[in-house]
This record gives C-alpha cells, structure tokens and sequence, in this order.
C-alpha cells in the first residue's frame, strides 16, 4: 500500500488546540488519544489510524494520520522525511503552537530549517537505529558528495526534499569546475606583430626577362604551375604585387582569420601569415609602394603593416564589419572602406581619422572602384528591390561626396564585384544574375545591351573578375568551381579550365607574366596556372 501523508487544515481560530506532552517513548499524546510519531524519532510499534465519526461536525473534520509499518518496507515512507537539523536539540513546548490555517502546511520542530537553507548549508543528516534519535554530521562535506547522496535518495521509494533548479544548476557547475582540468596552451594570438617579411633583394629569374617588354600579350594558360594550400578557411580574394619588381608575391585573405604572402612564381611557398584579427578577413590591399599591406575584416579592425618591419603603421577600428578596402590611385595615403553598413568612410593614415563620408540608403557595400584617376567611384550594394535602380551601383565625387548618378544599373541583380578595363574607358560588373555587364566608365555610364558575357554561375558567392593586362581578355570564377575566360571583343568564350572542387571566387593575372594566372576557391585553396 502506498504510503500516504496528510496535512491538518483545520481553522485555529475556530478549533482551540488542546496541549499534548511528550512520553517516555518519544511519542506526542493527541486530543483523539492516538499516537503519532514524533518529528525527531520513529518507533518500532505501527500507529493504527484514526477512525473519524462520518457524522461530526465539518470544522472538526481531521485527516488521517500516516500510517508506518516497520515490517513492511515497501509501504513505509522512508525515514529521510525528517527534517536535517543543524541546531542543538531543544525539548518540545508543553503546548503545540498555533495550526496555521492552510492545507499546504503543517506542524513543524522547534529547530526547523526551510528547504533552501538545508540545501545551502550542504548538510547530510546521519540516521541511527530506529530507537535513537537523528544526529547531525559535518557540514564539511563537500559538493560533490552531497550530490551522489542526493542521487541514492532519488533512487530509493521514498519522497525526498524538493531542491531548486537553480541550486541544481549551481551544484552541477560546481562539480564540474572541481574535476575541469588546466587551460590548454593557446594558439597564435590575435593583433600580435608578425615577424619581418624576408624580401629577395634581387628580381625573380623569371620575372626579370619581362620587365623590359612594352608590349604583353595574354596567352591561355593550359597547366597548374604551383596548387598552394595553407588557409584553414575559404580564401576570399588574391592580389599580385603591383609593384612588377616584386610581383612574384601573392597576398591572399582568407576566412580563417589571416593574410598570407605567397612567393607564387618561383617556388610556391608562404612567406609569412598574419595573426592581426580576431574575426575572418574579408579584404587586404598591397599599397602602392608594394611594401605594406593593408587589411581589414569582421573584427572592424583596420591594420596597415609593413613586410619589411612587421610593425603597424596604421590601426583603426570601423562601426561595421569591412567587406572592401580600396586605396586612392594618386594619394597612397587614402583608402576608401566599405562594409556592413549604410556609409562608405574615407580615412587617412597619417591622423588615423575618417576624413569624408558617402551615405546612401543601402545595407551593405559589396565592392569599390576608382574612375578617372581617383576623383570619381562607383560602389555597388545588396539592394535589389523593385525601386533598387538607385541604389544598386552608384557613382560618387570624391572630393564632395555627392552622388553623380543612381542610375547605372536597372536590373534587379546584386552586383558582388566590379572590375575596370586597363585600355578602354569602360568598366565590367560580375551580376547574381549569372553574366557580366559591360558599362561606360563615362557619364551617364550606360550599360551596354549588344555585349553581355554569360555560362558562368554566381549564386550568391562574392565571385570576382578581372582583364587581362592587353585588354584583349576577360576571366571570371564560377560557383562550380570552374574558371571560365572570355573575349572581350566578341563575348565568346576562349577557355575553360575545371579548376576547384568548389566555388572559385577570385581569379587574377599577373601583371608582367602574360600566361600566369591565380584564382582562389572556397576550399582554401589557390591555384597558379601556366
């Protein structure tokens, strides 16, 4: 038979209480002459319950007492229902104090402590024989002990005190910090000063032969020179040197965290990586002089280092995660940025300030060009709503930051990236709409609907493209990893290559080689044709 507990709710002030002592035995005599069990002390002898005269009157209505067997344990509530002490005994007053008014209490010892403080005070009551009284133990004990006896209480048919969830929790994360063992050694860390960048003093052998001629002719390339491998995440974009003494070296970015140097012609090794941010690096820049890089990313930290030094010539920190960085063509010391936000920011090294700003209704800036020797750019955005045509690519003054035209684009694809041709005045736009449009570089900047370059797939990766050095061709990535080069005159396709397993986002020729080409995937991995 399932044990049972119940509870006195009879109104004290409409019922006086008549005093009851304590026996020999350590039993409370009661007004119905029926012995109950005292609160310190259980004894070997069963209490019959009460038999209740179904005609009495309802405020003299009492509820059965429990019912304890010792003979048989599957029906006896367990003795842990005495409450855990932490004070001295003291004896019982001679008169049972006042009965509160609800059903949910009942009567208690003199040296009664609640749930929470018991639970608190992490105290583990010793149960004796069945003749003596409970006694106390050391609160010594620790957390972890007090929680196994816990477990074994659970484990027993038996009703035990009700613990909190928040002090589980605190138990538990105790526990657990008790047996976590030391720190691991941790990795490179973030914004610490690389070493210095060990430049060859002479030209590359391969380079040097091509460095006189005027006149470069872009071949296909038709095999993989160096497969470079050495980002632990997508590689978001490459750059050659611009400087062709020193355009053997590839800077790449890459989504985990860091920018490499790569010496891609001669030998196809890394030269140095670069711990700067603490978030993925979505753009870097060689500088003009081709002896610093600049870099920024999701950590909204902007970092100039010099290669030679290792040192930071320049940080700053943005209001928004960086997606592009773009310096001035006629002043080095300029950069445009561009990210997650509304406003392109333009900052100069030398005070390490925002010296303009170029706010337009957008979310977000993809990429950034130059027109004209620098006094006119274009930004494209993710704006791609029905009235977006005044917002997807946009043509800026940059010296009064005033919009020239909103008008350029009237399609509603995203444009990712944009890319300038070296001889003519016109400028390309890699489109979500998987093609490449041609526009003018001039004003009104019309978008030209007799030359469209299309067989490639975008789908919302940031993929780049890019001319040749003669102009004469024109090469784009592709979301199935293919890379795909076209005429720029007829719009024909020239050549496929299958160059990675995923998608290929950045593709680059070298500025003096005329058949070497670079192209980046979203495996993190780089490729140099030959």
């Amino acid at each position: 038979m399932a044990s049972l507990v119940a509870y006195d709710d009879s109104d004290s002030e409409a019922e006086p209480e008549t005093a009851g002592g304590v026996n020999a035995a350590g039993q409370t005599t009661d007004v119905s002459d029926v012995d109950r069990p005292c609160a310190t002390e259980v004894t070997e002898e069963g209490v019959q319950l009460t038999q209740h005269d179904p005609c009495e009157d309802l405020r003299e209505e009492r509820l059965p007492l429990v019912r304890i067997w010792k003979n048989d344990p599957g029906s006896c509530p367990s003795q842990k229902l005495q409450w855990p002490r932490t004070e001295p005994e003291a004896p019982f007053p001679s008169s049972a104090p006042p009965r509160p008014s609800s059903l949910w209490t009942s009567h208690a010892p003199a040296s009664y402590v609640p749930l929470a403080a018991a639970c608190l005070t992490q105290v583990k009551p010793f149960w004796g024989s069945p003749n003596s009284s409970f006694h106390t133990q050391d609160t010594s004990e620790n957390t972890h002990g007090h929680a196994s006896s816990l477990q074994r209480k659970r484990g027993e048919d038996c009703v035990v005190p009700y613990t909190p969830k928040r002090l589980r929790q605190l138990q538990a994360l105790s526990t657990e910090t008790a047996r976590t063992p030391g720190p691991e050694p941790p990795g490179p860390p973030a914004n610490c000063a690389p070493a210095p960048l060990r430049m060859a003093p002479m030209v590359s052998e391969v380079i040097q032969p091509h460095l006189k001629s005027q006149f470069r002719e872009t071949k296909v390339p038709k095999k993989v020179l160096f497969h470079l491998q050495g980002h632990g995440g997508p590689v978001n974009s490459i750059q050659w040197c611009p400087v062709f003494s020193k355009s053997h070296m590839l800077l790449s970015t890459s989504m985990d965290k860091t920018f490499k140097v790569w010496n891609a012609v001669d030998s196809g090794r890394c030269l140095q990586t670069y711990f700067l941010h603490s978030e993925a690096v979505r753009a870097a820049r060689w500088s003009p002089c081709g002896r610093r890089v600049l870099s920024g990313g999701f950590d909204f930290a902007l970092h100039l280092t010099d290669l030679e030094t290792g040192t930071q010539l320049f940080s700053g920190r943005s209001d928004f995660r960086i997606t592009t960085l773009k310096f001035h063509p006629k002043d080095p010391n300029i950069f445009l940025c561009g990210g997650f936000s509304s406003e392109i920011k333009a900052w100069d090294i030398r005070t390490s300030k925002v010296v303009r700003g170029y706010k337009a209704t957008i979310q977000q800036t993809l990429d950034i060009l130059f027109l004209h020797e620098g006094s006119e750019f274009l930004s494209s955005t993710d704006a791609s709503t029905r009235d977006s045509a005044d917002r997807t690519i946009i043509a800026w003054d940059f010296r009064t930051s005033a919009k020239i035209s909103n008008q350029i684009f009237h399609e509603r694809y995203t444009c990712p990236s944009l890319t300038l041709h070296p001889r003519e005045p016109v400028f390309l736009a890699q489109t979500n709409g998987n093609y490449l449009a041609l526009f003018s570089a001039l004003w009104p900047y019309r978008m030209s609907r007799r030359r469209r370059y299309e067989g490639h797939k975008v789908e919302g990766y940031a993929v780049g493209c890019e001319c040749s050095p003669c102009g004469d061709l024109l090469v784009t990535g592709s979301a199935d990893g293919r890379v795909l080069m076209f005429s720029f005159r007829t719009a024909r396709r020239a050549c496929t290559l299958q160059g990675h397993p995923q998608a290929c986002l950045g593709t680059t020729y070298h500025p003096v080689l005329p058949s070497v080409l670079a192209t980046c995937s979203w495996g993190g991995d780089i490729k140099i044709w030959q």
